[in-house]
């Protein structure tokens, strides 16, 4: 099991490879498709970012309302693929990782070795156990997008795997490579 505290720094992320285990403790920031537009759109424009890019991950959920005497609400991940369109652009600007679920499209992949990032998978239908490790929540823009705003978590021992390291390794493809060999049971 790998520890990891946010920012990362280039470091760290050249260490991870696909199927590690990483557990991630500091913050992350939410976004879904409508920020992205934004955040991209905010690029293209020349304008400054509602957040330093620079060392983060960015958590593909649009979290529930929190109930009361709770941080946040439901917090699984949301499909990643929808995201592909602005993700090079954002990790140009220094993105570092990104997490979601599912797999991430041959651009996307580049881009993680061009800028040495990573792009982690969290648990799918795990939103209960994902949600006790997040023990802070903040606003940071697009409020009127919702749920889809973009907030601050911070988080501890948020658990996470290695899904497309920085040197092309993809679990997804390597896992699908086994079952072939392995042929019919």
């Amino acid at each position: 099991m790998v520890e990891l505290k946010t920012p990362l720094d280039d470091r760290a992320v050249a260490a991870l490879s696909a199927g590690d285990r990483v557990l991630i403790t500091g913050h992350l920031y939410t976004a879904r498709d409508a920020a992205h537009e934004r955040l991209v759109k905010a690029l293209e424009a020349g304008q400054r970012l509602p957040f330093d890019l620079a060392g983060q991950i960015i958590y593909y959920v649009g979290p529930s309302p929190a109930k009361p005497g709770r941080v946040i609400g439901s917090a699984g991940p949301t499909t990643s693929g929808r995201m592909d369109p602005y993700t090079p652009a954002l990790l140009e600007r220094g993105l570092k990782g990104m997490i979601g679920k599912g797999s991430r499209s041959a651009a996307v992949r580049e881009a993680l070795k061009k800028y040495n990032a990573v792009y982690f998978a969290a648990v799918g239908g795990a939103a209960a156990l994902i949600t006790k490790c997040i023990v802070g929540c903040e606003l940071v823009a697009y409020e009127d997008l919702g749920p889809e705003a973009i907030r601050r978590l911070r988080v501890e021992r948020f658990p996470v795997v290695v899904i497309n390291d920085a040197r092309g390794g993809d679990l997804y493809e390597e896992g699908l490579r086994q079952y072939s060999q392995a042929g019919p049971a």
